[in-house]
């Protein structure tokens, strides 16, 4: 009779509400564990993992062809993860996106989606393979460093949690809504958070302020820039904070209308900027920001550009603090660093999260250091086992050739009948050295022996398998060291990092600026007089203008920035708020700054590194830096190259730049831009080569052309020569002279009129004799009477000279000694320095001669 399950005796009562809460807490525990919050450990939800280790089990790696996306999504839901194919796609996607991730774990080929919220093409079209970076989240995986559970089906075995040689959590961020909880992780710069982990593990007493050193905040992979540190500070010591993300942008001047316009080259993060554009255009529509006259997304494979045109009576900056406060141009985003930490959700501060980070790699470590002391114990068993056979091989030999079958014959080597003294008399065959006792072999061994090579029995594969067992008896020994020490294992992590680090750091994206900026930005920026400092080194700030005071001539003057001792300011000069700095680099590219823009500070403060200001590549160094009040047509920019190529452009053309940066001028391959200035198009341009040579002409010689321009040849160079140095003369100056400095520590003064004015693309005359005695020429300058040099070598050592000091000589001759060098030292760089020296000591006593020592 079939039950019925009506009947009372298959009826269980229970009480509703318990029920509810158990079911309801089953639930809500499964989502937290098993969906919505990542592991501490490696910073993966179990859908990332098991994408990721999909990809790595069949092999889809980064040195590999790519796989079809769809070939990838079947096996994570065919094998691991199944909960549709949109599930394991969509995380497949996100993580290829440069936009969502900082380091992306995924490589993926076609179309997976834009910043404006565009759609990844369909899985069928799309190619994918893991990323080199991925690699070090399961590396090792093979050599049971993690636990691995059943899949859901219990058919195959997946990791709980991967090894993660690096700290994905903290570098990639998370985000996730589970049952009463949700998780808001932002993701750092990689060198920085394995900086911060490398000074907790060498110093447990690294205090939070030590720590916020290394980890000034998050770090965006759509940069854009953070304002405020208080909610920085409040997430790494609690685990809670929210932090405000502005847009980057800045003000450019159109030619002709002289109107402005708003650039934004960066968004907040995760803000969509089609719809971010769309919001712009509806408050114009509704009137609720005026003064914009047009709106348009001007973005492209260069990057980022959305342009605001203003009205000709509006003030930019204004409304630019308007759409800050009226759309996702400036969004809070809140931090909430809750993470999986042993089956149990907690809320993490930036230090447990770090020793969270350790001590799972100290217990990954560990399980590879006996994963491999257990293969190497295996491999030194067999290896002692051939090892004996090779000390008795005639006898092992002889045993085997008597036995009829191999278990025979295997028996007699685990028993050691090939050791016995009455088989050995028989065979008339000696007894090895160093074993007096009895011989037995384990199975292992003895099946080893049998199936070893006769090749193996040569004198060099004899010494190979004896070599290979010092050797892994020398490992195991190693092994067994790490074991014992939780010290050498710290070493290992270190190193480890140390070499990720190295690999795979990159720069800063999101630019961290105080509170206190905040207000500066919003209110209407005046138009007030600055002092600009830039030191030989390339740092920089502003000053007010009374900070400095007037002197007397003669008077010693005003120290403009408090700088190290190898370094000096080189250039002083005034500009408004609103003024341009253009910085030109070496690879031909220009980058605007705005005085502004430059951090305010008091007169003996170092300021800021320029490259910090302005995007340069890494591989890019900046050579020029000059101040414009405005883009006039009558005004030029006047370049030369290494190479001896010149070039002169209208300054207007070089209004419009990007953040990335312009192509100032086209170089050719090797060539480097070394000199820019302004001219009013009628100077004559002064030209000297490290050989000695040196040309003037006049500019007018060199017709005006474009921007992205090769230019024309200004000085003829022999194979070995190149040019060192460009002066733009001042034939107005009194006293005017030219100053050739040497590398091994000789110069001269020369006057201006001993160069004649020659055709542009000569070879030029001699400016010194570059001898044995002299070197080649550094630099060339021209100078007065009230100027002072600064002279660097290689060496570091620096050496300040005044210009009044020499003598005024021939063109043709050898000049006389600005420095003494040592052996092999070399003058690398010469400036004239802009400032006069210090007059507020205590002492009131001159430094000058301890400058000039």
């Amino acid at each position: 009779m079939i039950n019925d399950p009506t009947t009372p005796q298959n009826k269980i009562s229970v009480n509703i509400e318990d029920e509810m809460k158990r079911s309801y807490m089953d639930y809500a525990m499964s989502v937290i564990i098993g969906r919505a919050l990542p592991d501490v450990r490696d910073g993966l939800k179990p859908v990332h993992r098991r994408c990721l280790y999909a990809m790595y089990d069949m092999g889809n790696e980064y040195n590999k062809p790519y796989k079809k996306s769809a070939r990838v999504v079947g096996d994570v839901i065919g094998k691991y993860h199944p909960h549709g194919d949109t599930a394991a796609y969509d995380t497949i996607v996100r993580m290829a996106q440069d936009f969502s991730l900082r380091y992306m774990l995924v490589e993926g080929q076609g179309n997976f989606g834009s910043v404006d919220g565009d759609s990844p093409a369909a899985m069928r079209y799309t190619e994918i393979r893991l990323r080199q970076l991925t690699h070090e989240l399961l590396a090792d995986l093979d050599k049971e460093t993690v636990n691995m559970a059943p899949n859901y089906n219990d058919e195959l075995m997946e990791p709980t949690v991967l090894p993660s040689k690096f700290p994905n959590l903290l570098v990639n961020g998370s985000a996730g809504i589970a049952v009463g909880m949700a998780t808001n992780i932002p993701p750092h710069n990689l060198m920085e958070i394995i900086d911060g982990i490398i000074a907790v593990i060498h110093n447990p007493e690294t205090s939070f302020e030590e720590l916020l050193e290394m980890v000034p905040g998050p770090d965006f992979p759509t940069g854009a820039t953070i304002y405020g540190r208080q909610g920085i500070r409040d997430a790494y010591a609690t685990g809670r904070g929210i932090i405000q993300i502005r847009a980057k942008a800045h003000v450019e001047v159109q030619k002709k209308s002289e109107r402005q316009s708003i650039i934004i080259t960066e968004i907040p993060y995760q803000v969509n900027k089609s719809k971010l554009v769309s919001s712009i255009a509806d408050m114009v529509k509704e009137k609720r920001i005026e003064g914009i006259t047009d709106l348009r997304d001007e973005s492209d494979r260069e990057g980022m550009r959305i342009v605001i045109e203003v009205k000709r009576d509006e003030n930019a900056e204004v409304l630019l603090n308007q759409l800050y406060k009226h759309t996702q141009l400036q969004t809070s985003f809140g931090i909430i660093m809750i993470a999986i930490v042993h089956n149990r959700p907690r809320v993490l501060t930036l230090r447990e999260m770090m020793d969270c980070f350790v001590d799972h790699r100290r217990e990954v470590v560990t399980r590879r250091t006996n994963f491999e002391l257990k293969k190497a114990l295996a491999r030194a068993h067999i290896l002692e086992g051939l090892k004996i056979a090779l000390d008795w091989l005639d006898a092992v030999i002889e045993l085997i050739r008597e036995s009829k079958t191999p278990p025979e014959a295997k028996q007699g080597l685990m028993e050691g009948r090939f050791a016995d003294p009455e088989y050995l008399k028989r065979l008339d065959l000696p007894r090895p050295a160093g074993y007096e006792n009895a011989v037995q072999l384990s199975d292992i061994q003895a099946q080893a022996i049998l199936e070893m090579r006769l090749q193996r029995l040569t004198g060099l594969e004899r010494d190979k398998i004896v070599s290979e067992y010092e050797d892994v008896l020398a490992f195991i020994t190693r092994l067994r060291e790490i074991l014992a020490s939780d010290a050498e294992i710290l070493k290992i992590i270190v190193a480890e990092l140390t070499e990720i680090r190295d690999k795979f750091g990159d720069k800063r994206r999101s630019e961290i600026v105080d509170k206190t900026a905040d207000i500066s930005l919003e209110d209407t920026i005046e138009d007030e007089e600055m002092v600009v400092t830039i030191s030989h080194t390339g740092y920089i700030k502003r000053s007010a203008v009374d900070l400095y005071r007037s002197q007397r001539r003669g008077g010693k003057g005003k120290t403009g920035m408090k700088t190290k001792e190898e370094d000096f300011v080189e250039q002083l000069f005034i500009a408004s708020t609103k003024d341009y700095l253009l910085c030109f680099t070496d690879a031909g590219r220009m980058y605007w700054l705005k005085v502004y823009e430059i951090p305010e500070g008091s007169r003996t403060t170092k300021g800021k590194a320029v490259v910090n200001l302005v995007n340069v590549a890494m591989d890019e160094k900046i050579t020029t830096i000059l101040p414009v009040k405005e883009f006039s047509e009558d005004t030029f920019l006047f370049m030369a190259t290494r190479n001896g190529v010149v070039k002169k452009t209208p300054l207007i053309e070089y209004s419009n730049v990007r953040s990335g940066g312009i192509i100032a001028v086209k170089l050719d391959d090797g060539d480097r831009l070394i000199s820019v200035a302004l001219t009013d198009g009628s100077k004559d341009v002064f030209l000297a080569s490290k050989n000695g040579k040196a040309i003037r002409f006049n500019e007018g010689d060199a017709r005006s052309m474009g921007r992205v321009t090769r230019g024309v040849r200004g000085m003829n160079l022999s194979d070995d020569d190149r040019v060192i140095g460009m002066e733009i003369v001042d034939n107005t100056a009194v006293g005017s002279t030219i100053f050739t400095v040497c590398e091994n520590g000789y110069g001269k003064r020369t006057d201006l009129d001993e160069y004649r004015d020659q055709s542009r693309g000569g070879k030029g005359i001699i400016t010194i004799k570059t001898t044995e005695r002299n070197g080649s020429v550094v630099n060339v300058m021209q100078v007065a009477d009230d100027n002072d040099l600064m002279v660097i070598t290689d060496n570091g050592k620096i050496l300040r000279v005044p210009v009044s000091g020499f003598s005024v000589i021939g063109r043709n001759t050898q000049g006389v000694r600005l420095i003494t060098t040592e052996e092999k030292e070399k003058v690398v760089a010469v400036a004239k320095l802009a400032e006069k020296e210090e007059d507020d000591l205590e002492d009131g006593t001159d430094e000058s001669n301890e400058e000039t020592e």
